[in-house]
């Protein structure tokens, strides 16, 4: 993983999860190697990436983290535009929020097929292997029921930890060599600033939260 070289195909993928799934602390570890102390995300972050495709050349990622707090999952549909895989974050350790995890990430895929299709990847991160009481990745998949929730595109579960670093890297070379490019040679259509601009304009980071 890195910064953005040049004349690199680009890719935008998205981070969602529930509040407190650690998207933002993982999103900081994999990117700078530091542990963040972080605060519930109001809005959105946006780093660059570097991962490896199959067939060995780089791509780099325009990476969204958008806050999970339940007043914000409203908005989630915002971001859908242009996305090349998705990144669903999963605090492995809290089962008493697993049905309502499962309910918004089945809310994004259905409800919104038209923005989040079929040929979308979904790489699933269970985060927080580190805490004792942890669910394994066949325990969460199971109760996730990803076979049927993800049964019309490709999918993975990650094993991860934000606090650490274990399993981060991995999950986003899968993210990597799970997505479809539309050209290997281009950029994806806006950059950050154009894109910035655009939700500024449809007030979407400016909703009064």
């Amino acid at each position: 993983m890195g910064q953005r070289g040049s004349k690199q195909p680009e890719a935008r993928v998205l981070i969602l999860g529930l509040d407190n799934a650690g998207k933002s602390t993982l999103l900081y570890k994999l990117k700078y190697n530091a542990s963040v102390i972080t605060v519930p995300t109001i809005g959105f972050n946006v780093e660059m990436l570097e991962a490896r495709r199959k067939n060995g050349r780089q791509v780099a990622l325009t990476v969204w983290d958008i806050g999970g707090q339940r007043n914000m999952r409203r908005h989630w549909k915002g971001f859908y535009e242009d996305t090349a895989a998705l990144v669903y974050v999963v605090d492995s350790s809290d089962s008493g929020r697993f049905d309502e995890a499962r309910r918004e990430l089945e809310h994004a895929l259905r409800s919104h097929a038209g923005h989040l299709p079929g040929s979308l990847p979904v790489v699933v991160l269970a985060n927080k292997q580190d805490v004792n009481g942890a669910l394994s990745v066949t325990e969460i998949t199971e109760r996730f029921d990803f076979r049927a929730l993800c049964s019309d595109r490709d999918w993975f579960v990650q094993p991860c930890s934000a606090a650490t670093g274990f399993g981060l890297e991995e999950g986003f070379r899968r993210v990597a060599q799970m997505m479809k490019l539309p050209s290997e040679a281009g950029a994806i259509k806006d950059n950050i600033k154009e894109t910035v601009h655009y939700l500024r304009a449809k007030s979407i980071i400016s909703m009064g939260l």
